[in-house]
């Protein structure tokens, strides 16, 4: 049997953050590797337990990993009416950065929790949909870039893996390259995406990088 709870991970900016946790009710003999999925929904909306998420959640879970799903904030949400180019790439940074902060809290929760969870820290993976993609692809970028952001998890942590659906990363700085070796990847993503590019959308090198 599946079974689920929800737990508080975090409080980031006076924002409350919970988690999902899927996981078989029958404890194993070994640690079992973790899967951190993330949500979609623009950075304006979505929630960690949408219905469609749950054949997901259900056949890892029966596999024997551990699937934490979760809140993080979104700083789209309460976008002026009106606002310049300027503001929006200042606002896009700003609600990315924020989604792999809480991405990291929430890796280090699982951490934190792992011999109690039976979970194997060298197996954790992290996942998401659409704007949850961005944020898992992004988490593992910056990671890997040595960002003063990923500073916040463990030294010398690395993700087992990234499984992105229709996910990008969006950089400031041109196409995104990877300073140390990032995670295996394993990536869904259509041509006829129109939200998310599937190979790039950017201004003068600002944008996001399918």
């Amino acid at each position: 049997e599946v079974t689920r709870e929800t737990l508080h991970y975090a409080t980031n900016n006076n924002t409350e953050l919970y988690l999902d946790r899927y996981m078989l009710s029958t404890m194993p003999e070994r640690p079992r590797p973790c899967m951190i999925f993330a949500f979609g929904g623009g950075f304006v909306g979505g929630k960690r337990d949408q219905d469609y998420y749950m054949p997901y959640f259900t056949a890892l879970a029966e596999a024997g990993y551990v699937v934490v799903s979760i809140d993080y904030r979104l700083g789209l949400k309460q976008l002026p009416a009106k606002i310049n180019i300027i503001g929006m790439i200042k606002a896009m940074n700003n609600a990315v950065t924020i989604a792999v902060e809480d991405m990291y809290s929430a890796t280090n929760y699982v951490i934190a929790n792992a011999e109690e969870w039976m979970v194997d820290t060298s197996k954790i993976m992290i996942s998401g949909s659409s704007a949850g993609a961005i944020t898992a692809l992004q988490a593992e970028w910056l990671r890997c870039c040595g960002s003063e952001v990923a500073r916040a998890l463990p030294e010398g942590f690395r993700y087992a893996a990234v499984i992105s659906c229709a996910g990008a990363i969006y950089s400031t700085k041109g196409g995104p390259k990877f300073k140390d070796t990032p995670a295996p990847m394993l990536l869904f993503h259509g041509t006829s995406d129109s939200n998310v590019p599937y190979n790039r959308a950017s201004v003068c090198g600002i944008g996001f990088y399918g």
